[in-house]
């Protein structure tokens, strides 16, 4: 992790909330016999960044760690998977790609009251406004250059081969997400958005013939990532909690909405020396070995299906009073347009 942000209201750490607690003496004797080289005392600070798990900086006198751990209280069983985050990372570390050095997992509860794991603390810089407005010109494209790079090594592993064949189903990833955000809309359906009815008919008819099996990341994008303090390059890919197997589309074609989602869409790319979406499209074949991307109408329609799912969720919470959060009241108005936006994408890959 990393206390280096561009955005206040997220950038750095800030004293540990009360709810938010942990037993130094328990998580220290607990590090001392299990972290090599660790010696106190210990300061825990907390990231202020937007994690489902709260993440902490460990700082001792020589030596940061970072630790995650499950939220406090009743979970679903498969929700924060912080277990899966450590193999993960482990896996990855092992090959040379950009992510922390692990070092310990704990799954008792009774050491600081949720599972979680020590990974390493990397310095660097942490961006969130895509366009990257403080950098030079020369930089941003060598910046968005190497993320898409890294990006394409992520797909390039075999996951047999670095032991993380049994880290999801392998087949069928889009039908399977499709019925997925299908399931999670129905639940949360609160007027009827005829969008979503035609896409919930039509994208299970017309997925994509998944050609590779991939380790994905689930929400590659510029935030979750950690570049060299001077270096235009990658040092850490962070956020591994939605990580699995699966169709490496669903990851670079996520990453190219940022390109017609508020953000990039509507930019000077060419002013502000940021490939344009076709040339990142050309990035990611070149590394990966691919020579194009066919049906990104299609999975464009996906992710935003998706999207609109999870807005409808928060819709539904706001309506019932668990979301009831400003944030979350402009969030419930965007399903319907999402869905809308989505349905337009499908229309240019062939739904009528």
């Amino acid at each position: 992790m990393v206390d280096v942000r561009q955005d206040d209201e997220y950038s750095g750490t800030s004293q540990v909330e009360e709810r938010h607690r942990l037993d130094d003496a328990r998580l220290g004797k607990w590090m001392r016999e299990r972290v090599e080289g660790y010696a106190g005392p210990l300061t825990i600070l907390q990231f202020r960044g937007g994690h489902s798990n709260p993440t902490y900086r460990l700082d001792t006198p020589t030596t940061s760690y970072v630790l995650r751990r499950k939220p406090f209280g009743k979970l679903l069983p498969s929700a924060h998977a912080v277990d899966r985050e450590f193999k993960v990372i482990a896996a990855l570390h092992k090959q040379g790609f950009p992510v922390a050095r692990v070092y310990a997992l704990c799954l008792d509860d009774s050491v600081i009251g949720a599972a979680f794991y020590i990974m390493s603390m990397e310095e660097g810089r942490v961006f969130w406004n895509p366009t990257l407005p403080n950098q030079p010109p020369a930089d941003r494209r060598a910046l968005f250059t190497d993320k898409i790079k890294v990006l394409a090594k992520l797909h390039s592993f075999d996951p047999d081969g670095i032991g993380l064949g049994d880290f999801g189903k392998p087949g069928n990833y889009f039908a399977r997400q499709v019925d997925r955000w299908t399931k999670q809309y129905r639940a949360s359906e609160i007027d009827t958005i005829p969008e979503m009815d035609r896409l919930i008919e039509w994208l299970p008819k017309t997925v994509p013939q998944q050609e590779r099996v991939s380790i994905v990341h689930g929400d590659y994008r510029v935030d979750n990532l950690i570049f060299h303090a001077a270096e235009p390059r990658v040092i850490a890919v962070l956020d591994w909690e939605l990580s699995t197997l699966g169709d490496p589309m669903a990851d670079f074609t996520y990453l190219l909405m940022q390109w017609v989602m508020p953000g990039l869409k509507g930019a000077d790319l060419k002013a502000l020396n940021i490939p344009s979406m076709e040339e990142a499209e050309d990035i990611y074949c070149k590394s990966s070995g691919r020579s194009s991307i066919p049906n990104l109408d299609w999975y464009f329609s996906f992710n935003l299906f998706r999207f609109g799912s999870i807005l409808q969720g928060i819709a539904k919470r706001n309506k019932e009073g668990t979301a009831a959060s400003a944030k979350a009241v402009e969030a419930a108005k965007g399903s319907g347009p999402i869905a809308q936006a989505a349905w337009s994408y499908a229309q240019k890959a062939g739904a009528s």
